[in-house]
């Protein structure tokens, strides 16, 4: 009987416990009732558009699903074909993307920061009009593709390179350089640093206002003698959140990057697959060949290097509490 009691007793305090958590939740959320309903909007739209998706995408990853017939649970199987026999996507998606990334991403994201700093010191009467000259590709999209870069590497001799090159005699005839195998995907950098000057451009220039003034005469005097001692040592730390905004954009805008070569080829997969990136390789699965499990396999790796990659810029601009967290 003591033994009972014993035993009995802890799992009531415990019970006591988690009743007293309960009701000061419930206290503490018919406080706050005020702040979440003007919070709901957003909770709402972020769980029906971003939590659901990725958990169905998760799901999905380890099932055959055409969209019409029967969902058949196949484990990790769709992983192991995917890096064990998908040559296209070993040899073809993953180098591209990571070339494209790493020189679009970074390249993308200094070029912002060097333009938006160079237009910083500009007299105040000319910086808008030159913010907007450099912001007005990524605003234009796929209007600026097709009025000015296809026209630009058009593959007849009207194309504006070809004539260029013709005209110098560098070349004896023109070149389809959207066609090529050997141009696309350099292009296709090109065209995407052109278009890199987007909201991080903004958040950089708009970060560069913010900084303190007397910040650099406080420097001078503590030895900081040149401006790019002043950019390392002042403008930098002193725009760390401006810098994580724009470093996240630049993530995201990259990795997710591939209707790029849909729009100067015209062509859902690029020539010999030249410039077939990570998102050119799930909607091939997803709306060609309708493999829905397997693109949503794909899109779960793609999910995670996002993640990493996010993760990372945290751990250089972020505050060393949210860098831990």
């Amino acid at each position: 009987m003591n033994a009972e009691l014993a035993t009995n007793r802890p799992q009531a305090g415990r019970a006591a416990s988690v009743r007293r958590k309960g009701a000061l939740f419930f206290r503490q959320l018919r406080k706050d009732l005020f702040c979440y309903v003007f919070l709901a909007p957003f909770l709402i739209c972020f769980l029906v558009f971003i939590i659901i998706p990725v958990f169905m995408a998760a799901l999905l990853g380890f099932t055959s699903y055409d969209g019409f017939g029967e969902l058949r649970f196949i484990g990790i199987d769709n992983y192991i074909a995917l890096f064990t026999q998908d040559i296209i996507f070993l040899t073809k998606a993953i180098p591209n993307t990571f070339l494209f990334a790493l020189l679009v991403g970074p390249g993308g994201y200094l070029l912002a920061f060097l333009f938006a700093w160079l237009i910083h010191q500009l007299p105040l009467r000319i910086r808008d009009y030159y913010t907007l000259a450099f912001y007005a590709p990524s605003m234009a999209g796929a209007v600026a593709l097709s009025v000015v870069w296809i026209a630009a590497f058009s593959g007849d001799r009207v194309g504006y390179v070809n004539d260029f090159l013709l005209g110098m005699g560098w070349i004896d005839s023109p070149i389809i350089w959207l066609q090529n195998p050997k141009y696309l995907l350099k292009i296709m950098i090109v065209v995407s640093l052109w278009i890199s000057f987007s909201v991080g451009f903004l958040a950089m220039l708009a970060g560069l206002q913010t900084v303190n003034k007397e910040l650099y005469e406080a420097g001078r005097i503590d030895g900081v003698s040149n401006r790019l001692q002043e950019v390392f040592y002042i403008t930098l730390p002193s725009m760390k959140p401006q810098m994580l905004f724009s470093a996240v954009m630049s993530i995201v805008g990259t990795l997710k990057a591939g209707s790029i070569s849909v729009q100067l080829t015209g062509m859902p997969i690029t020539p010999s697959y030249s410039g077939h990136l990570f998102i050119n390789h799930i909607d091939d699965y997803a709306f060609i060949r309708f493999e829905l499990g397997y693109a949503s396999a794909v899109s779960v790796i793609l999910l995670l290097l996002s993640f990493f990659a996010m993760r990372f810029a945290y751990r250089l601009f972020g505050e060393r509490e949210e860098a831990r967290g």
